[in-house]
C-alpha cells in the first residue's frame, strides 16, 4: 500500500518532521537533491549540460541545491531564475549563498537552446492559482525545449491534490516527488504530464503524522499478497456460495461473465438465478453454476448463499424491480449493487433508504428481525452515480472521491465510483484510488466481471471496504495482464475473465503466459 498526500497533509508532516521530530530544514532539502541527482545519473553520466529552472520558494531551492551536486559531479550547469529575487524564500537564499562557491551561472534567461537535462523547480506543491505573466512564459519556453525534463517534486502548473493544470504545466519525462507520492500526480490529467514517477524517501517518513495520517491511498502489492488465505482442509462451502440474480430473457452474457469470474476469484459455489431462457446458454459457458428460476430465490436468500450480486443484465422492468426488492426487503447477506439494479435504486428511493438503514444496522419496518451492519457495497460508473444523487456528471467529476464519500455516508456503505480512476469510499474512512487497468478495458461486460470479482471475495470473508478496494485494484491487473497480451484495442470482457488466472499463477496459466507462447508455435 502507498499513501497519496494532500498539499494540506504534506504540508503538516514537513513541518511535524521539522519541528517535532527535530530534522532541520536544509537536511530535508539536501536529501531532496540527493534523490533527484540520483535519478539523473541513472539516466545521464557526467559532463552532460543541465538547465534547472527554478522559481524563489522551497521548490527553487531543491533546485539550487541539486545544481551544487551536479557541479560537483563535472555536469555543466546553469540556474534559470525566474521570479522576483526579494520574494525569495530563506532557504532558496541560503542555498544561493552556497552556490556562490561552484562553477554553476545563474541566468534570467537560458544561454543557450540545447541542453541535455532539463529540470523544472518553478513551483511545489503550494500552488493554488494558475500560472501567469513571465511565469506562464517561462513554462512555455521550457516546454519548446529539447532534452530530458525532471520535475521536482510535481510538474510546475499541476493542482497537487487534484491533478488539475492551473493555467499551464510544464511537461516532465520522470518527476522525483519527496517524502510521499502525491495525488496529482496519479489522478487525470496530472499523471499523463508526470511521466515516470520517483518518490524519493528525504526524511520525511510515517513517524512525522503524529496519528493523522494520509486520507488517501493505493495498492501496489502483488495479487497473491492480497487474495483470501485458502485453508487446505476446505471444501467448495468453505470458500463462499454467491448468488448471482441477473440476466433478462434471451440476454444471458452479463450473468455468464459475473459468474465465470466469481469462480476465477476463487468462489466455491455459483447459483444463478435467471429466467429460464437462458439456462441452456448459462450451462454450455459455465456448466461449473448452478441454475435457479427467479421464482425460487427466496430459499437460496434463505439457507444457501453467502452473498448475492444483483444486476448485471437485468433488465429495467417490473420483474427486475420486484427482484430488486426482495434481495434488499428480505435478505441480510452481504450485497454488491451494480448495472441495472443502481438504476433501479435511482427511480426507487425508498429501497435505498431501507439498504441504507440495514447497512448502518438501525432496526425499521423494512428491517424487522435483520442483523445489524449489512455490507453493502455499490459500483456505479459517473453517470449511474450522477442518476443515484441528483448531481449532474460534471460536478462529480470535478471531485470524485468527496462525492463518492459523501454518497457512501447517505447509504452507509461502501461506494466504487468507476471513472478513469476508480475511487472506493466507505463512510468515514480514507478513500481507495486505484491506479491499475487502461483503455481496453472500456468495453461492454467489464463491470459485470468487477461484480462477480467483489462478490467472491466477500463470499470469502472479506470486509465490504476491502472486497470492493482488492476487487477492484485486481480486476484493474487483470486488465492489463490481457491488454499486454492482447493490446488495448482488442480486449474484451472475457479476456479480462481469463487473466484472472494468470495473476494468481505468475503468467504461466492455462489462459495465458507461456500457454500462449506454446500456442504460437503450433
Amino acid at each position: 500500500m502507498k499513501y497519496l498526500v494532500s498539499a494540506a497533509e504534506m504540508r503538516r508532516y514537513d513541518s511535524n518532521t521539522i519541528e517535532k521530530t527535530g530534522i532541520p530544514a536544509c537536511v530535508l532539502m539536501e536529501r531532496a537533491a540527493l534523490g533527484a541527482l540520483g535519478v539523473i545519473e541513472e539516466h545521464f553520466h557526467a559532463e552532460k549540460s543541465v538547465l534547472i529552472m527554478a522559481g524563489m520558494g522551497n521548490n527553487g531551492g531543491d533546485g539550487l541545491a541539486l545544481a551544487r551536486l551536479l557541479a560537483e559531479r563535472q555536469y555543466d550547469v546553469e540556474v534559470w531564475c525566474v521570479g522576483e529575487r526579494r520574494k525569495a524564500s530563506a532557504q532558496w537564499l541560503q542555498q544561493e549563498k552556497i552556490l556562490g562557491h561552484y562553477p554553476v551561472r545563474l541566468s534570467r534567461e537560458p544561454s543557450r537552446r540545447d541542453y541535455e537535462v532539463l529540470v523544472d523547480a518553478l513551483f511545489g506543491v503550494g500552488l493554488t492559482r494558475d500560472i501567469t505573466g513571465e511565469f506562464a512564459l517561462a513554462v512555455s519556453q521550457y516546454n519548446e525545449m529539447e532534452g530530458f525534463k525532471l520535475a521536482l517534486d510535481l510538474p510546475s502548473g499541476l493542482d497537487s491534490d487534484t491533478g488539475e493544470v492551473l493555467g499551464c504545466v510544464a511537461r516532465a519525462d520522470c518527476t522525483v516527488t519527496f517524502g510521499f507520492c502525491k495525488r496529482g500526480l496519479v489522478l487525470y490529467p496530472g499523471c499523463q504530464y508526470a511521466g515516470a514517477v520517483t518518490v524519493a524517501q528525504v526524511g520525511i517518513s510515517e513517524a512525522g503524522f503524529y496519528g493523522q495520517e494520509p486520507q488517501m491511498f493505493a495498492y501496489d502489492e502483488s495479487a497473491r499478497d492480497l487474495l483470501p488465505a485458502r485453508r487446505s482442509d476446505g471444501n467448495k462451502g468453505t470458500f463462499g456460495k454467491v448468488l448471482l440474480v441477473a440476466g433478462s430473457r434471451n440476454m444471458a452474457g452479463a450473468a455468464v461473465l459475473a459468474a465465470k469470474a466469481a469462480y476465477r476469484m476463487g468462489a466455491g459455489m455459483v447459483k444463478v438465478a435467471t429466467p429460464e431462457e437462458n439456462r441452456v446458454i448459462l450451462q454450455q459457458a459455465v456448466p461449473e453454476a448452478l441454475l435457479e428460476t427467479e421464482e425460487d430465490i427466496r430459499a437460496s436468500l434463505d439457507q444457501w448463499a453467502d452473498v448475492v450480486a444483483v444486476g448485471p443484465g437485468l433488465g429495467k422492468d417490473e420483474r427486475a424491480r420486484g427482484l430488486l426488492a426482495q434481495v434488499i426487503e428480505e435478505c441480510d447477506l452481504p450485497l454488491v449493487v451494480d448495472a441495472d439494479a443502481l438504476n433501479l435504486l435511482a427511480e426507487a428511493p425508498e429501497l435505498l433508504e431501507v439498504l441504507g438503514m440495514q447497512a448502518e444496522g438501525r432496526e425499521g419496518d423494512h428491517n424487522a428481525g435483520k442483523k445489524s451492519g449489512r455490507k453493502v457495497v455499490l459500483t456505479p460508473h459517473v453517470g449511474e452515480l450522477s442518476r443515484l444523487t441528483g448531481i449532474p456528471v460534471s460536478v462529480l467529476k470535478k471531485d470524485l472521491p468527496g462525492q463518492g464519500q459523501a454518497f457512501a455516508g447517505r447509504v452507509h456503505g461502501v461506494v466504487a465510483a468507476k471513472d478513469a480512476r476508480t475511487f472506493i469510499c466507505g463512510e468515514a474512512m480514507p478513500v481507495c484510488v486505484n491506479l491499475t487497468g487502461n483503455s481496453g478495458m472500456a468495453t461492454a461486460g467489464s463491470g459485470d466481471v468487477l461484480t462477480g470479482v467483489i462478490a467472491a471475495l466477500l463470499g470469502q470473508g472479506m470486509g465490504a471496504f476491502e472486497a470492493a478496494s482488492v476487487g477492484v485494484y485486481l480486476h484493474g491487473m487483470a486488465g492489463d495482464a490481457a491488454a499486454a497480451g492482447l493490446g488495448e484495442h482488442a480486449c474484451m470482457a472475457g479476456d479480462i475473465v481469463e487473466a484472472l488466472s494468470e495473476l494468481q499463477c505468475g503468467g504461466q496459466s492455462l489462459c495465458g503466459g507461456r500457454w500462449r507462447e506454446a500456442a504460437a508455435q503450433l
